[in-house]
C-alpha cells in the first residue's frame, strides 16, 4: 500500500478518533465548570463576607463613631463571619486582619507588628509546646490504672473520676491536650468491656463525655487552662491598667488572682457534670470490673516507670510553681516558653516533634484577634457598640446589674458554640469591658462572665476540641452534644451567675 493510499484509509480511523476525542473533551469540559462552579460554591462564604464588608464600608457612619472605628467594625464583622464558616483556613483570616490594619486603617506596619506580640500571645505558644512535651510521653494507660485505683470499680464512680482527672489536668494544660490524652483512656474502658458499640452506646457517650465536659468545665480554672483566659488577662491591663495609678493596680490579674476567682467554680461544676451525664445517658453497664482487670494487665506488661516520665512530671510541677510564684514579675509567657526549653534541654521531647505538634496558625489567629481587639479600644468602636447594646437592653430592664451579666453570658455563650472560645473571647472581650464602663459595672466581673461563658461551648462537636476530639472516637453522634449540651449550657450559667453574685464581691471586684 502507497503512503497516499494508507494516509486515505487512515483518514476514517482519524475522524473516528477525533470524534472519540470530542466525545471525551465534552465531559471533561463539563467537569470543569462544574469544578469551577465547586469551586466558587465553597468559597462563596468568603465572597459574601467580602461584599458584606464592602457595603459597610459605603454606608453612612453612625453618629458617635469615627471613620476608623468603622473600618475596624467592617473588619471585625468580615472576620466574625470568616470564623463561623471557616470558607478559608482560620490563620487566613489572621493574614487579612493584619492586612486590613495597614492598607485600610493606614497604621504603620512597625506598629501593627509590635501589638501582634505580647506576654499573652508568648504564654499561648509556650502552653501548646508544653502540651506536646506532655504527650509525648505516652502515660494515658497509667494514668487509667490511677484513676481506677482511686474511684474503685462502679461506672458512676469512674465517670466522675475520669471529669476530675480530666478536669484537673485541662485547668494546668490546655483542654486539648488533656482531651487527647485522657481520650485512650475511655476507649480502653469501653473496648475492655464489650468489642461491640451497640452494647456500650451509652457507657461510652458517659465516658467520653466525662472526658470532654470535664475539660471544658475545667479550661476556666487557671489562666494556663485556655487561650481565652491570657487573652481576657491581657485586655484588663491593656484597657484599665495605668502604672502611675495605685487604683488601676487591681486589673493586674495575675495566675494565684485568676484561681482565687475561676477554680472554686469549676470544682462546684464537677459533681453536676456527672449527674447530668448519668441522668442523660443511662450506662448499660454499671459496674467495670472486668475490664479494669484487663487494665491492670496491660500496666503490668509496661513495667516500672522509667527516670525520664519522672523527669517530666518534676518539670511539669516546676512550671506549675513558675506560674504560681513567679508570674507576676516574669509574666505567665516567659514561663511558659521557659518551661518549653526545659523539656527540649532535657531531651524529653525533639524539636521536630515540637514543631510539626503545635499549631502555628492558632498562635498567628489568637496574635491577631488581640491586635483586633486593641483597635478596637483605641478608635472607640468598643465604647460605641457598648452604648448601643445597652441602649438595645435597656426596655427590657437587662442594662444593669444580673440582666446584663446574663445577657452577656447568653450572648458568648451563642458566640462560642459557633467558633472557638478564644476567639469569641478576643472579638466579644473589648466589646464588653465598655460595656462594663458605660454601664457603670465592674470590668472586672464582666470580664470573668465573658471568658467563664465562652466555655460553655457543649451543644456542638467544634464547641470545642475536647468535642471534638471525643467525637472523632466514633461513639458518639452529633444529636448527643445537643441532647445534654443545654442542660449542661443550663447549669454552668446558673452556678457563675451564682458565684458573680454571691462570691466574687467578696474578692474586691
Amino acid at each position: 500500500m502507497s503512503d497516499g493510499e494508507a494516509g486515505a484509509a487512515n483518514q476514517p480511523r482519524k475522524g473516528f478518533r477525533a470524534r472519540r476525542a470530542l466525545k471525551l473533551v465534552k465531559p471533561i469540559v463539563g467537569l470543569r465548570k462544574r469544578s469551577n462552579y465547586l469551586y466558587f460554591w465553597e468559597k462563596r462564604w468568603f465572597f459574601i463576607a467580602m461584599a458584606v464588608g464592602a457595603g459597610l464600608l459605603y454606608m453612612p457612619i453612625p453618629e458617635g463613631l469615627t471613620q476608623s472605628g468603622m473600618i475596624i467594625l467592617t473588619m471585625s464583622v468580615v472576620a466574625t463571619i470568616l470564623f463561623v464558616t471557616e470558607p478559608v483556613p482560620l490563620p487566613t483570616v489572621a493574614l487579612l486582619i493584619v492586612i486590613g490594619q495597614v492598607m485600610l486603617m493606614g497604621i504603620d506596619s512597625k506598629v501593627v507588628a509590635k501589638s501582634l506580640m505580647s506576654d499573652s500571645v508568648l504564654f499561648i505558644m509556650g502552653s501548646l509546646m508544653l502540651a506536646v512535651a506532655v504527650v509525648k510521653q505516652k502515660l494515658d494507660t497509667r494514668i487509667a490504672w490511677l484513676l481506677v485505683k482511686m474511684t474503685g470499680t462502679k461506672t458512676s464512680r469512674i465517670a466522675f473520676g475520669i471529669a476530675v482527672v480530666s478536669g484537673v489536668l485541662a485547668s494546668f494544660v490546655g483542654e486539648h491536650t488533656v482531651a487527647a490524652m485522657m481520650l485512650p483512656v475511655g476507649i480502653t474502658l469501653i473496648q475492655l468491656t464489650s468489642d461491640d458499640p451497640k452494647k456500650v452506646r451509652n457507657l461510652a457517650a458517659v465516658l467520653l463525655f466525662s472526658i470532654s465536659y470535664g475539660c471544658s468545665v475545667a479550661g476556666i480554672g487557671t489562666p494556663s487552662g485556655g487561650a481565652r483566659n491570657a487573652i481576657m488577662i491581657g485586655y484588663w491591663k491593656e484597657f484599665f491598667y495605668d502604672p502611675t495609678n495605685p487604683e488601676t493596680f487591681k486589673f493586674l490579674i495575675d495566675y494565684v488572682k485568676w484561681m482565687v476567682f475561676a477554680y472554686p467554680m469549676f470544682l462546684l461544676q464537677l459533681p453536676f457534670v456527672t449527674a447530668i451525664l448519668l441522668w442523660t445517658f443511662k450506662p448499660e453497664y454499671k459496674d467495670l470490673s472486668r475490664a479494669v482487670v484487663k487494665l491492670r494487665t496491660k500496666v503490668e506488661k509496661q513495667g516500672p516507670m522509667k527516670p525520664s516520665d519522672f523527669i517530666a512530671i518534676i518539670i511539669f510541677f516546676l512550671v506549675l510553681l513558675g506560674w504560681i510564684f513567679g508570674s507576676a514579675e516574669y509574666g505567665m509567657g516567659t514561663i511558659a516558653i521557659l518551661g518549653a526549653a526545659a523539656f527540649l534541654v532535657a531531651g524529653l521531647v525533639a524539636w521536630p516533634d515540637v514543631n510539626s505538634g503545635v499549631n502555628w496558625g492558632v498562635v498567628l489567629l489568637y496574635a491577631a484577634a488581640i491586635s483586633l481587639g486593641v483597635q478596637m479600644k483605641d478608635t472607640g468602636a468598643a465604647a460605641w457598640v457598648a452604648n448601643s447594646f445597652l441602649d438595645i437592653l435597656a426596655p427590657f430592664g437587662m442594662d444593669e446589674g444580673i440582666g446584663l451579666w446574663a445577657a452577656v453570658s447568653v450572648l458568648t455563650t451563642a458566640v462560642t458554640n459557633t467558633m472557638s472560645n478564644g476567639a469569641a473571647v478576643a472579638v466579644l472581650g473589648p466589646i464588653v469591658l465598655k460595656l462594663a464602663v458605660a454601664a457603670q459595672e465592674s470590668p472586672i466581673i464582666l470580664g470573668f462572665i465573658t471568658a467563664v461563658s465562652s466555655a460553655f461551648a457543649y451543644l456542638t462537636v467544634v464547641g470545642t476540641p475536647a468535642c471534638t476530639i471525643v467525637y472523632a472516637s466514633g461513639y458518639l453522634k452529633t444529636t448527643d452534644f445537643l441532647t445534654v449540651g443545654w442542660k449542661m449550657a443550663v447549669m454552668s450559667t446558673i452556678l457563675m451567675l451564682v458565684a458573680a453574685y454571691l462570691y466574687w464581691p467578696f474578692l474586691g471586684v
